[in-house]
């Protein structure tokens, strides 16, 4: 569907020091700090809209906190002083997601990439296989009549209740009343919803976490319209290709933000990579002027960026924690088909918790590891003191690893006014396993931008109708 590549790896290029001195002197519509891949497409957005735009980052390298890193880069940021064993191979072939998600192929990333034209910069390959968690035994997710017949996750009566759920959900049009048996899924709740078909728990479970992806039980209260949405989502993405709905990023998702930089770049953006942010400016007022590095400022209007750049100026606050197992290991998941890539989701109430927990594997064919080794990564949010020992249930599935590194990440959101201080800030990723929040979070920040903004300067996106794909 128009995900195809010509150019499949970016150039990185920074500007020289006379350049950057250069750039530093000039004055921006948008300073953009951080290359994170939120960051990334706001900046690309911004330079679309005609926007003069200057973008920094204090790494060397594009993602920031959603960065692809080789196993060198691994062993320096999370190793501990310790070295790349020679039996894990060549640090070049390793590209290791610090965030990992897939993309849903009928979501809303894809249609982003559609819209602003980036998909000939990237190419994308089908994850293998959906899977989730129940009674102690992985199971392959069941989409369709068929699949619901022939799995194992039910009894032949419950897979007669789902294969009717299946198909209210499949046909049901929310424009087309007759579709809608007598149901307004406006005020009824999901619970409610799941009860008219008499499903057990456990066929909610993987109804709401491993096909509507919800990341906890709080979906049962709301209206059901969102989980019928979901679950339609999934249905329509697997249906693009067959094997799962999900597809990646060849090389991993730190190709993501350089797909997005080069978007900017085209437009006349300019970009800084290694480029200390010292301290964001403000006048009199309170409103951001400029962003001041290695003594010299560039002046603006307004700035976007990562919650990690506005620490020191108290805009962001604290809402939880995600950990993160990267396991590098020399086998596929067990119980998993030997699939090459793949993800299981274990649903809270499997394991006694609060939130899921999503394990993601990924191997040499997605181009992230060398032949013969896989990245796997476990990831959830934080419920205890003990974040590592919340993660044994699925460590437990995994097999023997090679290789373990802790990630530990705290989540912010904005707590500024931005019609004030003229600051745009994005949210931290959470545990969930695809991008469809993340983009919801770009969207949400790009109409506070544009709220701000004269009319006629305004330039609104619509991806239910995408431009045509040259």
């Amino acid at each position: 569907k128009g995900l195809s590549a010509t150019h499949p790896r970016p150039p990185r290029r920074t500007p020289d020091r006379s350049e950057s001195r250069a750039a530093m002197d000039d004055e921006y519509d948008v300073i953009v700090l951080g290359t994170g891949m939120k960051d990334t497409l706001l900046s690309g957005l911004m330079s679309v809209a005609g926007k003069k735009v200057l973008h920094m980052d204090r790494n060397s390298y594009y993602g920031g906190e959603s960065a692809s890193l080789n196993l060198n880069q691994m062993f320096e940021k999370y190793g501990n002083g310790e070295k790349p064993p020679a039996e894990l191979g060549s640090s070049r072939d390793y590209n290791i997601d610090l965030i990992p998600k897939f993309m849903m192929a009928s979501g809303k990333l894809v249609r982003m990439l559609l819209y602003s034209k980036t998909t000939h910069y990237l190419e994308f390959k089908q994850i293998d296989g959906s899977f989730v968690y129940n009674k102690g035994k992985v199971h392959k997710v069941p989409v369709t009549e068929t699949e619901a017949l022939a799995s194992g996750l039910m009894g032949l009566w419950e897979k007669r209740r789902f294969r009717n759920f299946l198909i209210y959900v499949q046909e049901y049009d929310a424009a087309n009343a007759s579709t809608h048996k007598g149901r307004d899924l406006s005020r009824l709740s999901s619970a409610d919803l799941i009860k008219d078909f008499g499903l057990q728990q456990e066929t909610v479970d993987f109804i709401g976490h491993a096909i509507a992806l919800n990341h906890n039980d709080e979906y049962l209260t709301k209206p059901a319209a969102e989980l019928v949405k979901r679950c339609q989502l999934y249905s329509l993405s697997l249906a693009q290709y067959g094997k799962s709905p999900y597809i990646y990023p060849l090389y991993g998702l730190g190709e993501l933000p350089q797909a997005f930089s080069r978007l900017s770049a085209v437009h006349g953006g300019v970009y800084m990579l290694n480029k200390k942010v010292d301290k964001i400016e403000y006048d009199e007022s309170g409103r951001v002027c400029g962003v001041t590095s290695e003594g010299e400022t560039a002046k603006c209007k307004m700035v976007i960026g990562d919650p990690s750049y506005f620490l020191a100026d108290g805009k962001v606050k604290q809402v939880g924690q995600v950990i993160r197992m990267v396991c590098i290991m020399s086998h596929p998941v067990p119980n998993t088909n030997n699939s090459d890539s793949c993800q299981i989701i274990i649903p809270q109430s499997q394991v006694g918790r609060q939130n899921d927990i999503y394990i993601t594997c990924l191997g040499a064919s997605n181009s992230v590891a060398p032949a013969g080794k896989y990245i796997v990564i476990v990831s959830s949010t934080v419920e205890t003191a003990e974040p590592v020992k919340e993660l044994s249930p699925a460590l437990k599935l995994l097999g023997k690893p090679d290789k373990i590194f802790a990630l530990l990440n705290n989540v912010y959101v904005p707590a500024n006014d931005f019609a004030k201080d003229g600051c745009f800030i994005t949210s931290s990723f959470d545990a969930s396993s695809h991008f469809e929040s993340s983009v919801n979070d770009v969207l949400a920040v790009y109409e506070q931008i544009m709220s701000t903004l004269p009319p006629e300067e305004r330039k609104l996106i619509d991806l239910d109708h995408l431009p045509a794909q040259e």
